[in-house]
């Protein structure tokens, strides 16, 4: 006769222990299905921005490069060539700052974005190479003004003036890239928050 009121006592307690088990939480057992997607959304925003800003500097770069070198067209000396390679240096180093923030944007871009991000990626690329081949000619001119006649000089600066608007236009051209990016990938990620988590996830 005592069996059955102790199977009740344990029913009770297995009842109270399931509902308890339902009361827990999601958010304590795993994260919010909808936390890492925004957050993912936002790194992805972040980092298309960091490469448009890191266009913009080096732009802004490669074009006071520019026009140092259009500056000091007609004149020749160690002193001209030589700030014309710093600014040329500060330039390439810009650039390749460009080309890592884009590798990095690409590298994380959603399906949406994926292509864009990938175009500026190349044109980074590119615009880092023209940079780097416009230091490279700027380094010659330095040693041209030393040790070379006045006329060699001038073609060296020549040349120096020449890829170094070449890395200037390539340079804006890839901002103006990474600008347009950087914004289809900020409000791709607001549409994607904004619709919330797939259905059933």
């Amino acid at each position: 006769m005592k069996i059955v009121p102790a199977l009740l006592v344990l029913a009770s307690l297995l009842g109270t222990a399931a509902f308890a088990a339902d009361m827990v939480p999601p958010g304590q057992l795993s994260p919010p299905p909808h936390r890492a997607p925004a957050a993912r959304d936002t790194a992805d925003a972040d980092a298309a921005q960091a490469a448009e800003r890191a266009a913009a500097a080096a732009a802004r770069n490669a074009k006071a490069a520019a026009d140092r070198s259009v500056a000091a067209a007609g004149r020749v000396s160690r002193q001209l060539a030589e700030a014309i390679r710093r600014a040329a240096r500060k330039a390439a180093e810009s650039a390749t700052r460009f080309e890592e923030k884009a590798a990095a944007s690409s590298a994380r871009a959603a399906d949406e974005t994926r292509e864009a991000a990938r175009a500026v990626e190349t044109e980074s690329r590119n615009a880092a190479q023209a940079a780097r081949e416009a230091l490279r000619a700027a380094d010659e001119a330095v040693q041209r003004a030393t040790d070379a006649s006045r006329e060699d000089a001038e073609q060296a600066a020549q040349a120096t003036r020449e890829a170094l608007q070449k890395a200037d236009a390539a340079l804006h051209s890839a901002a103006r890239t990474a600008r347009d990016t950087a914004r289809r990938t900020v409000e791709a990620a607001r549409q994607r928050q904004r619709s919330g988590p797939p259905a059933g996830g």
